[in-house]
């Protein structure tokens, strides 16, 4: 069994103060952290890191780790704990080494933090030996209405919580995710394992991405129907006319055929949203449009028309009075 030189691992001298102990270990806890770093060591360095901060951030136990730091810098070959010793045995029953102190990992420490303090399991109940499972995270995800009609891959960002009574510091992180095609508003995507880390050996909490179809400044949705708006002048609804008309999938032509009244609804059909069950239609609704100002010309034009034609466009109100 070697020696650890807990100072060392730490990277801070023999007379750091606690903010100091602390600093350091939450700097290489980050470092080291399973979750940020994919080196091979990394899991091992991040409970040594754990295991000397459980150590010198309790006063008593840091004065026994220095009582023994001088017995195991005068032994040679493989260290032994001094005849005799005792260390934190003598209070292990009653406080325990659980997350209430504060450490920031709670799985196996070495043979030399067992055979100098006691080990960490006998003052532990069942409950805190079980792993706890990770917090779920929930966070909303912009998508753009066109971005529904086929699968698209979206960049995001996220900060997970600090964990283990904030020891383990929060973490940034970045992912691609699969947008299925023909998502709506409201609709949650779950991302098994990606959110807060579990402790005691839990498996880590899930990421949930709430939906939030961007409103789009030409397009309306009722259910898998794009409805758009489609502004015809009184002369266009009364002689007909084509026009292009813009869709999420580009333009089309349409043609409005004469006397076409205001709230007609032309159903352009698979021109809506898309899922794998669903395919929704493109829906313009005609909205005649007055101009905003009339020449004396156009009022007189108006005029002859209104004389000429016996049209009343209230002819239901006597009929039903």
């Amino acid at each position: 069994m070697d020696f650890k030189d807990y100072y060392k691992i730490l990277g801070v001298e023999s007379d750091a103060d606690t903010k100091a102990i602390k600093t350091a270990y939450r700097k290489l806890a980050r470092k080291y952290h399973p979750d940020v770093n994919s080196e091979k060591d990394a899991e091992d360095k991040f409970k040594e890191v754990a295991e000397a901060y459980q150590v010198l951030k309790d006063t008593e136990r840091r004065a026994e780790f220095d009582e023994l730091k001088k017995y195991g810098s005068r032994s040679g070959g493989g260290y032994q704990t001094p005849p005799g010793w005792q260390g934190s045995q003598r209070s292990q029953s009653s406080q325990g080494y659980s997350n209430q102190a504060g450490s920031g990992y709670e799985g196996d420490f070495s043979d030399f933090f067992n055979s100098a303090f006691g080990g960490r399991s006998q003052g532990f109940n069942q409950s805190q030996q079980r792993g706890v499972r990770g917090q779920d995270i929930e966070i909303e995800l912009p998508v753009f209405l066109e971005e529904t009609l086929q699968q698209s891959e979206k960049p995001i960002a996220y900060i997970l919580p600090s964990s283990q009574g904030g020891q383990v510091p929060g973490i940034k992180k970045n992912l691609k995710v699969k947008v299925p095609q023909g998502v709506m508003d409201g609709e949650k995507i779950r991302l098994v394992g990606q959110g807060q880390l579990g402790s005691n050996g839990g498996s880590a909490g899930d990421l949930y991405l709430h939906i939030r179809v961007v409103p789009h400044p030409l397009f309306d949705v009722s259910g898998h129907n794009v409805l758009l708006t489609l502004p015809l002048a009184p002369w266009e609804a009364a002689l007909g006319t084509k026009i292009t008309i813009p869709t999420l999938a580009g333009k089309i032509s349409l043609t409005v055929p004469p006397n076409t009244p205001s709230g007609k609804k032309f159903r352009i059909k698979g021109k809506g949203l898309k899922t794998k069950a669903v395919t929704g239609d493109f829906l313009a609704i005609v909205k005649i449009v007055m101009p905003t100002k009339t020449s004396t010309e156009s009022e007189a034009l108006w005029q002859q028309l209104a004389a000429q034609e016996q049209f009343d466009p209230r002819e239901e109100w006597s009929a039903k009075s």
